[in-house]
C-alpha cells in the first residue's frame, strides 16, 4: 500500500519543470526559510507593554520562547539520525531503481524515518504549544515539506508519517517534562 501511495505521488514529478522546481524547492530550501522565519517572529514578536525597568526580563523571556520552540526539534533530528543508522531503510530510488529518477539524489540507506518529518512535525508541535495560530502554520509547512520529500522520489509516505508521529511525541513528551519540573 506505501508503495502505491508513494508511486501515486510520485507520479506528479516529472510533468512539467515549473512544477519540479517547485517541488525541490519545497523538498529542500523551504525548511530554511520556515526556521529563519520563525526566529524572527519569537524574536521580534511581543504582546504587552516593555517595561524599560527590566530590560533583561524581555531577553530573557525570549530565548526561554526560542529553546521551547527548537529543543524538541533538534532533539528529533539527533534521534531520527539515530534511527537511520540502526535501521538502514533504502530510498525509493534505491528500492525501486527502475521506476524513480528522483528530481535530486539525497541519501541512500537511511529513508526511515524522514529526519525532516520529524524535525517539522516537532517543531510544529511545538510552536502550536507557545502560538497556536502560528502552529497550524507550521503544521501545514511541515505537511507541504513531507509531500514534497515523497513527490520528489527521496522518501516514501510511511517515512514521512512515522517521521511525523515521532517529532508529535517528543514533543509531547518533552511539553510532559517541562510540566512536571515546573511543578517541583
Amino acid at each position: 500500500m506505501s508503495n502505491t501511495i508513494f508511486l501515486s505521488l510520485y507520479s506528479l514529478a516529472h510533468q512539467t519543470s515549473f512544477f519540479d522546481e517547485l517541488v525541490v524547492f519545497c523538498a529542500r530550501y523551504l525548511q530554511y526559510f520556515a526556521i529563519l522565519f520563525l526566529l524572527i517572529y519569537l524574536i521580534y514578536h511581543y504582546v504587552g507593554e516593555f517595561d524599560y525597568r527590566q530590560p533583561f526580563l524581555l531577553i530573557k523571556t525570549k530565548i526561554k520562547e526560542i529553546l521551547m520552540a527548537f529543543s524538541p526539534a533538534i532533539i528529533s533530528w539527533i534521534i531520527a539520525e539515530i534511527l537511520k543508522t540502526i535501521i538502514k531503510y533504502p530510498r525509493p530510488f534505491i528500492l525501486l531503481k527502475d521506476t524513480v529518477q528522483p528530481l535530486f539524489v539525497h541519501g541512500q540507506m537511511d529513508s526511515f524515518p524522514s529526519g525532516h518529518a520529524m524535525f517539522f512535525g516537532a517543531l510544529a508541535m511545538s510552536v502550536y504549544f507557545i502560538h497556536k495560530r502560528l502552529g497550524r502554520i507550521y503544521f501545514l509547512i511541515a505537511l507541504v515539506i513531507g509531500l514534497a520529500r515523497v513527490i520528489t522520489g527521496i522518501h516514501f509516505p510511511i517515512d514521512i508519517l512515522a517521521g511525523y508521529l515521532f517529532g508529535i511525541l517528543i514533543t509531547l513528551i518533552f511539553e510532559l517534562l517541562i510540566k512536571n519540573y515546573r511543578e517541583k
